[in-house]
């Protein structure tokens, strides 16, 4: 499969998406926004993936929607095609994702590029790194999750204040928060973002696939329902040939060869 705006790649169990759109800091347009839909629904479906990079540039990770592309778009015509989350598209590809997805982000992650980060299930910044959603800026406001994953990232506070003012967050102020996992140096971040893929992969897919729906069921819903969740997808592990070899491997002092099933 070609693309004209990422760069794909595999490293063993881990799929690489590199937005590659430099000329125009990375800016989600319609093109790129698609192909990335096509990306991460072919890793999605690889049963040799276990886990996905989703990463920019060194000085941006991505700077926002293509404002050019949405200067002369209406109401009517945003509605009529649910923008930005049009089903062949990368917002919602990213929605329907079983495989984590680790955002590496170096640089600017603004607008739809901080955005599309919230959307995967963790971010690892450089300490270049900068988010933040500065749409008021421009007279429109975040429309892809800016102003809900960003509260429930950092709360309503400092949430409120970085939507109404536009202003941007360090790397360190967003691990303070608890937007990102881990700062690590700049020149560093591919190599971390790898090895903590690489990590995730090594763990039987099944059993990680369940922790990243429990965890997310405690990000969007009441306690109880999240404890029964979590009870109710422990107690499936028992059907896994997986869980029987990592207790078995536990036992006998010895690595465990996950299968995935």
């Amino acid at each position: 499969m070609s693309y004209d705006y990422l760069r794909v790649t595999r490293e063993g169990r881990v799929g690489v998406i590199r937005l590659d759109r430099p000329q125009a800091h990375n800016a989600l347009c319609n093109g790129l926004v698609a192909e990335l839909g096509r990306a991460l629904d072919a890793f999605d479906g690889d049963a040799e993936i276990g886990a996905i990079v989703l990463t920019g540039g060194d000085k941006v990770f991505a700077a926002g929607a293509d404002i050019g592309e949405m200067l002369d778009r209406d109401m009517a015509g945003l509605q009529a095609e649910d923008f930005p989350f049009a089903a062949d598209g990368g917002w919602a590809a990213l929605e329907r994702c079983r495989t984590p997805v680790v955002a590496a982000v170096a640089g600017y992650a603004l607008g739809g590029g901080c955005e599309m980060a919230m959307a995967c299930d963790l971010i690892l910044a450089a300490d270049s790194a900068k988010f933040g959603q500065p749409e008021v800026k421009i007279g429109t406001m975040p429309g892809a999750g800016g102003t809900q994953r960003l509260v429930r990232a950092i709360g309503k506070a400092k949430a409120m204040e970085l939507c109404l003012t536009g202003r941007m967050m360090g790397a360190e102020e967003a691990e303070r928060a608890g937007l990102v996992c881990r700062v690590v140096p700049a020149g560093e971040l591919e190599t971390e973002a790898l090895a903590l893929a690489t990590t995730i992969a090594g763990h039987s897919a099944p059993v990680v696939r369940l922790i990243r729906e429990s965890v997310n069921q405690a990000f969007e819903g009441p306690l109880q329902a999240g404890l029964t969740f979590e009870r109710r997808a422990f107690q499936s592990t028992f059907a896994f040939e997986d869980r029987r070899e990592g207790m078995s491997a536990f036992a006998e002092k010895r690595k465990p060869s996950f299968r995935h099933k």
